[in-house]
């Protein structure tokens, strides 16, 4: 299979499969200028399939460069003009879909910034846009999907010693492979995935989980379920009752935690960016559901920083269970890009937590939800804590202890 077929492919399971446009729906893109001929492609394919509107918002790392960097006046920085969550509010009210491309132009565009200056200008954004991230995102009501697109200078960084063209070739017959679209059923091939992971979900649920256990080298923690806890795994229901993916690709079945009750130490397994700097060598501390020491061997401010954004930064909002058959894993390569690395291992996520993973979450009040521990932050950061030497146990409400991962891989 050639690559322009394949690129048509991966087109067409985003607008088929992950969104699953519908006639009269309006698809919204965030993208960056160099993903410009395949957002034509995603519009293309987006349009044959009925829907009423595409708009693409094209970014430029350069420009989101110059304002952390020139902006003169430092509260400026939280500037955010009213027409944007107006936007987001009439796609949210509309119940259409969003694409989000990741994979930067120039992913070190802020590598030397200011932390607090990337912070202030990131946390206001998420501030002002808190009802579309609540309902189009935390109660699925848009058909949402984030995907990646390679880029020169990503590939360069994840294959070092080819030139920038040649990693970049490398970097998409990655995606095409772990995205199924090499081959001629892809979207047979997405079904089969989806039912295995909703299988592991339905299976985890079944146990009535009240703690996940991480042991390894430098990992010895528990994370508590929120009570009403449900796993989830592959595509779901969105607003319009249609089935969605909101993540191309996934390997997760991740559910919410209580906020208040992790305990112990973990040991970060990759490499996490945070707003464009690398943070290495991550080890973490809880007690009483908080982080209360951390190191790093780069990045340590950043991290500081970040975790300093709000409340709830500090603690945990997300846990995931990934095995290491994950095609992401078995390639041996880190991306250094969230929506790939966080499906090749393990994760926790500090912030904000998914409503949808807790039964009835999506029609509960704030109070509720803060009683059940459901983290309510304006910030969200996944961090990979598994690999082969890594075991999960799951201690249930009626107080067995059930082995879920050994090494790495699942035994469920």
């Amino acid at each position: 299979m050639d690559f322009d077929q394949m690129l048509d492919n991966y087109a067409d399971l985003l607008i088929s499969w992950a969104i699953n446009i519908q006639p009269g729906q309006p698809l919204y893109i965030g993208a960056e200028t160099i993903h410009r001929d395949f957002c034509r492609r995603l519009a293309k394919r987006a349009y044959e399939k009925g829907a009423s509107f595409v708009h693409v918002d094209f970014g430029d790392p350069e420009i989101g460069r110059l304002r952390v960097h020139e902006t003169k006046n430092e509260s400026d920085l939280e500037y955010v003009p009213k027409w944007l969550p107006a936007r987001y509010n009439e796609l949210l009210d509309d119940k259409g879909a969003m694409i989000r491309i990741c994979g930067s132009e120039d992913p070190d565009a802020l590598k030397d910034a200011n932390p607090k200056r990337v912070n202030m200008q990131q946390l206001s954004f998420r501030k002002t846009l808190k009802r579309y991230y609540e309902e189009a995102v935390g109660k699925s009501i848009v058909s949402w999907n984030v995907c990646s697109h390679p880029t020169p200078a990503w590939g360069k960084k994840v294959f070092p010693d080819l030139e920038p063209e040649e990693a970049c070739k490398k970097l998409w017959e990655d995606i095409f492979k772990i995205c199924r679209v090499d081959r001629e059923d892809y979207i047979e091939a997405w079904e089969e995935h989806n039912s295995a992971l909703k299988r592991r979900a339905s299976y985890l649920d079944d146990l009535k989980v009240k703690c996940l256990h991480f042991t390894g080298p430098g990992t010895d923690l528990k994370v508590y379920l929120s009570k009403k806890a449900r796993f989830k795994g592959g595509n779901d229901l969105s607003g319009r009752k249609v089935l969605f993916e909101p993540n191309i690709p996934t390997e997760e079945c991740f559910t919410t935690p209580d906020y208040r009750l992790t305990e112990g130490k973990v040991k970060v397994t990759r490499p996490v960016n945070v707003n464009g700097k690398l943070i290495e060598g991550l080890e973490l501390e809880f007690k009483n559901g908080e982080i209360v020491n951390f190191s790093a061997k780069e990045g340590e401010e950043t991290f500081k920083e970040y975790i300093s954004c709000d409340e709830g930064a500090k603690c945990l909002g997300e846990v995931a269970l990934v095995g290491i058959d994950s095609p992401i894993f078995q390639t041996g390569r880190v991306y250094q890009e969230i929506l790939l690395d966080e499906n090749a291992a393990c994760h926790i996520a500090v912030g904000f937590a998914y409503r949808f993973c807790l039964r009835g979450g999506e029609e509960m009040s704030e109070e509720e939800l803060e009683e059940l521990g459901c983290n309510t932050s304006a910030c969200h950061l996944d961090m990979m804590i598994s690999n082969e030497h890594v075991d999960v146990s799951a201690e249930t409400y009626d107080d067995k202890n059930i082995p879920i991962i050994k090494k790495g891989e699942w035994i469920i």
